[in-house]
């Protein structure tokens, strides 16, 4: 509750450094902001090229590819994004650290926030070209689903960024930890294609990222995430961010007196 506490004490503040990070980012660019959303939308628009022209895939359900890829992609681009973020910075801002007044807990909140503003976009995106197809967003579903995601950045990257201020290298391997997530996680494959495979189909889907990516599917498919198989996904995935969290809250406070001697 202290960190719910100091991040609304300090909503204010977090808003504004959050805005500002995203503008300096491309200070230094003739087209500013916009390549922080240029670059993730042409990344996802050559996946649908070569899969849904070229490849000729499609989706489940006789849906477009695109429909079924486009809230995947976003979803993990914006998970991805916000933990790879908000891992590093407390390294990146080490000069608030340094000042004692300063509430270090706030600071990957920062980088979230900053990265919110390209996720609000590829969300945004998403939405716009399933209706374009003709399939309509549940609206209470979408909302519960970004919700969810956030609640597991911030869970997660309360573990994370306290992780790699202490010790660098772990900055690495959280990239390629991500990496093979991507890759374990039905982004751009089928949880269909496994099906067979009872026991690892299981397990991937109820891993919490396979909950986020196919729960902001199913805002378009005419699915409920929330009470799929009985409610048993989403039983896990709120444990284990509540449990990530609690752990990482616990080891952020032991770690954050450190922060300035390190940095």
């Amino acid at each position: 509750m202290e960190f719910i506490k100091t991040l609304w004490k300090n909503r204010k503040l977090t808003w504004q450094l959050g805005k500002n990070d995203f503008k300096n980012r491309f200070a230094n660019t003739t087209l500013g902001s916009i390549w922080g959303f240029l670059s993730p939308f042409i990344f996802m628009l050559m996946y649908v090229i070569v899969f849904q022209f070229i490849f000729k895939q499609g989706g489940p359900d006789g849906a477009p590819y695109v429909v079924w890829f486009m809230p995947g992609m976003a979803m993990w681009m914006t998970v991805n994004d916000g933990i790879i973020g908000a891992s590093n910075s407390i390294r990146g801002y080490s000069y608030l650290v340094k000042k004692v007044v300063f509430p270090v807990d706030v600071i990957p909140i920062i980088s979230i926030i900053a990265n919110s503003f390209v996720a609000i976009f590829l969300f945004a995106i998403a939405i716009v070209v399933c209706m374009l197809f003709k399939f309509m967003p549940n609206i209470l579903l979408t909302i519960y689903i970004i919700f969810a995601a956030y609640a597991f950045i911030i869970s997660v990257t309360r573990l994370t960024s306290a992780i790699c201020t202490l010790v660098p290298d772990f900055s690495n391997l959280l990239g390629i930890i991500m990496q093979l997530c991507f890759w374990l996680t039905p982004v751009v494959w089928n949880l269909s294609q496994i099906a067979n495979h009872h026991t690892i189909s299981k397990v991937i889907q109820s891993l919490p990222l396979t909950y986020l990516v196919t729960g902001f599917r199913s805002c378009f498919m005419g699915e409920n995430i929330i009470t799929a198989n009985n409610g048993l996904y989403t039983i896990i995935f709120w444990i284990v961010t509540i449990l990530l969290y609690i752990w990482g809250n616990y080891i952020f406070k032991k770690s954050k007196k450190d922060f300035a001697d390190v940095l």
